[in-house]
């Protein structure tokens, strides 16, 4: 039981003196005063802050190591631009540091996802920051296909040869890819029995919406053909960077776009990101974006995550909007909202205890807490 904190619950506003009871890995009980029952190890919050677990719903944790060289990266398969077959699960490494530092930095979800060399990259994977092997990290499998407009999957495969070479192939390869996937769900509708193909089955699972798209798209443009071909095939999706969506924020607004807005605290190596700004993020938001921050580690690290969500407050937003876009949006955002996201009586027991304001730079979390299990203690204990 977490005792007398100031409770930031996300979605019923702020509780002081108030008590989070956690039984069995889940919230049982939001309420001062509280009788800790026989046995329960009891946590002082009185002078600090408790939270809803982050969620980071865009990073590569475990595919892209801390302390290897970028030959052993694992998160971009450059032999073949259409990957629908491949899944994070498999290639992630839960060693991996970065997953300390989650921790460290009040982080308890993420969804990695495969990198966007591939106009189709692979399936991505919801897991929480601890745990001794992949399986029992796994929150949530599959949780989305990667999928990417732009520079990377148009240049990346420049010297193998074939396309694509413009941005024409890529929505054209995306397409092309679609009705494949399509036409494979036509056959197995007449033969139950037919042939299982690997590649055609995670693209079926996109077109009938078991599996959301999650399509990289920097520039303006990309982001527009990128809803142009996902609403073409009445698709699930979302716009993972979404750089430039605050020039088509009107567009998104309307649709209520989820947009994985980030990173912007970064260095503008290519032309698309040069506009990359705090800013965009408050423009999309009042649009009526859904907005989730994220860091895309290893692009900016893992611990950044509330570093760029205090930069948009400086921006104009307030720190309660702000801070959904941390908890609740990613949580909508991965399709965990009834399980993550907020302190609420059952849902899961991920809690953060903050020695101070979230959004001072200056403050971290005392104790990160995960299933109702602590994973990480400031002073060691």
């Amino acid at each position: 039981m977490v005792r007398g904190g100031t409770v930031w619950t996300v979605t019923d506003g702020v509780k002081d003196n108030c008590d989070v009871l956690v039984s069995k890995g889940r919230i049982a009980r939001v309420s001062p005063d509280i009788d800790a029952p026989e046995g329960a190890d009891v946590l002082e919050a009185r002078g600090r802050i408790v939270t809803p677990g982050l969620i980071d719903c865009h990073c590569h944790l475990g595919l892209w190591k801390e302390g290897y060289p970028l030959e052993e990266a694992g998160g971009n398969e450059k032999t073949d631009s259409l990957t629908p077959h491949l899944r994070a699960l498999d290639g992630f490494d839960p060693e991996d540091t970065s997953f300390l530092d989650a921790r460290r930095a009040g982080i308890t979800t993420v969804q990695i996802l495969p990198g966007s060399a591939n106009v189709v990259g692979g399936v991505g994977t919801v897991l929480k920051t601890w745990g001794g092997y992949a399986d029992e990290m796994v929150r949530l499998h599959p949780s989305g296909m990667k999928a990417a407009f732009g520079e990377n999957p148009k240049n990346l495969h420049k010297d193998r040869g074939g396309m694509p070479t413009t941005r024409m192939a890529v929505a054209a390869m995306l397409r092309s890819a679609l009705v494949d996937g399509l036409n494979y769900g036509r056959k197995l509708d007449k033969d139950p029995d037919f042939p299982r193909d690997l590649r055609l089955e995670g693209l079926l699972s996109v077109i009938r919406r078991e599996v959301p798209l999650r399509i990289h798209a920097h520039r303006a443009d990309d982001i527009m053909s990128a809803v142009r071909v996902a609403e073409e095939f009445d698709l699930d999706y979302s716009i993972e960077h979404c750089t430039e969506g605050h020039k088509v924020a009107s567009v998104l607004g309307e649709k209520r776009v989820m947009a994985a807005f980030g990173p912007f605290m970064i260095f503008k190596s290519k032309l698309e990101l040069k506009d990359c700004a705090a800013s965009n993020v408050v423009s999309l938001h009042r649009a009526g974006a859904h907005v989730s921050l994220i860091t895309d580690y290893p692009m900016i690290p893992v611990s950044c995550l509330m570093v760029q969500a205090a930069q948009i407050v400086r921006e104009g937003l307030s720190k309660e909007e702000v801070f959904r876009f941390v908890t609740m949006n990613p949580a909508e955002h991965i399709g965990l909202a009834d399980e993550l996201g907020s302190i609420e009586e059952g849902k899961i027991g991920d809690l953060v205890m903050w020695d101070g304001d979230p959004f001072d730079g200056t403050r971290s979390p005392d104790v990160t807490i995960i299933d109702g299990e602590v994973v990480f203690r400031k002073d060691g204990r």
